[in-house]
C-alpha cells in the first residue's frame, strides 16, 4: 500500500482559483496533513469551504476571503491579507504573520484568528464566538455588533468600538479613539491577565504594559416603546 504524503505543495501560477480549493479539499479528505501554497499572488477566494481537517502554509500574500468558511483548518500566512481573512471559521487556527485589510474574522464562530501586524476597519464585525488577536492596530468599528468572542487588541482602536455589541468582550492595550454605542469599561481581573500574557506569548506577541476590558453595557438588549427616547440616544 502507497504512503499517505505528509506534506504538498501547490504552485498558484499554473493553477487556477477554483482548481486550487477543489486540491485543497481532495487532498483534506485524503488525510493529506500540510499544503504548502506557494505564489499566492494576492489572489482572492484561496482556502475556502474547506471542512475537513489539514493545515495550509500560505507563502506570499492573500487576497479577499482566503480561509474562510472553513472547519477544523489551521492556516499560517506568510504575508498580508485582503479582507475578510477566517470569515465564518468554525473552528481550527488561523496566524497572519502581516497586516489584515478590512473585517478580518467577520462572523467568527469559533477557533483562533490572530493578525501579528495592523488590522484594517470592522475587524471581528458579528462575531460569534471564538478568539480574534491583534498585535497592533485596528481601524473603525472594530466588533460592530458582536454577539460572542473575545478579542485582543495590542495596539490603538478606532472610533465606534464595540458599537452595538451584545455579548463578548474586548480587550485594548492602547489607544480608543471612541467607544461605540451601548459599551462601558470594565476592570481587567487578574485572571485575564494572565489569560491575555499566555496567549500573547504563545503567539509571540509583546503585549502593552495594561489593557482597557470594553464589554456591552446591557442598554441595547431590552427596548420597551415607552421608553423610545433613552433607547433611540442609545442609538
Amino acid at each position: 500500500m502507497e504512503s499517505v504524503k505528509e506534506s504538498i505543495v501547490i504552485d498558484c501560477k499554473s493553477e487556477t482559483v477554483t482548481s486550487i480549493n477543489q486540491m485543497i479539499r481532495d487532498f483534506a479528505k485524503n488525510n493529506i496533513k500540510e499544503v504548502i501554497i506557494e505564489n499566492p499572488l494576492a489572489r482572492h477566494n484561496l482556502g475556502v469551504c474547506i471542512t475537513d481537517p489539514i493545515h495550509l502554509i500560505y507563502n506570499g500574500d492573500v487576497g479577499y476571503y482566503a480561509v474562510s468558511l472553513c472547519d477544523k483548518v489551521t492556516a499560517t500566512i506568510n504575508g498580508n491579507c485582503g479582507w475578510a481573512v477566517g470569515e465564518n471559521l468554525m473552528s481550527g487556527e488561523i496566524v497572519v504573520n502581516g497586516n489584515a485589510a478590512s473585517s478580518c474574522a467577520a462572523s467568527l464562530r469559533g477557533g483562533i484568528v490572530v493578525v501579528k501586524g495592523e488590522a484594517g476597519a470592522r475587524a471581528g464585525i458579528s462575531m460569534k464566538g471564538g478568539t480574534l488577536i491583534i498585535g497592533g492596530n485596528t481601524g473603525y468599528m472594530t466588533g460592530f455588533m458582536m454577539q460572542k468572542g473575545k478579542m485582543i487588541i495590542c495596539g490603538d482602536a478606532g472610533k465606534a468600538l464595540g458599537d452595538s455589541m451584545y455579548d463578548g468582550v474586548i480587550y485594548v492595550g492602547g489607544k480608543i479613539a471612541e467607544l461605540g454605542n451601548g459599551t462601558k469599561v470594565e476592570e481587567v481581573s487578574e485572571e485575564e491577565k494572565d489569560e491575555i500574557k499566555s496567549l500573547l506569548d504563545f503567539y509571540q506577541i509583546e503585549p502593552p504594559p495594561s489593557f482597557q476590558k470594553i464589554v456591552p453595557n446591557g442598554l441595547l438588549h431590552h427596548f420597551n416603546k415607552k421608553e423610545f427616547r433613552v433607547w433611540k440616544e442609545i442609538l
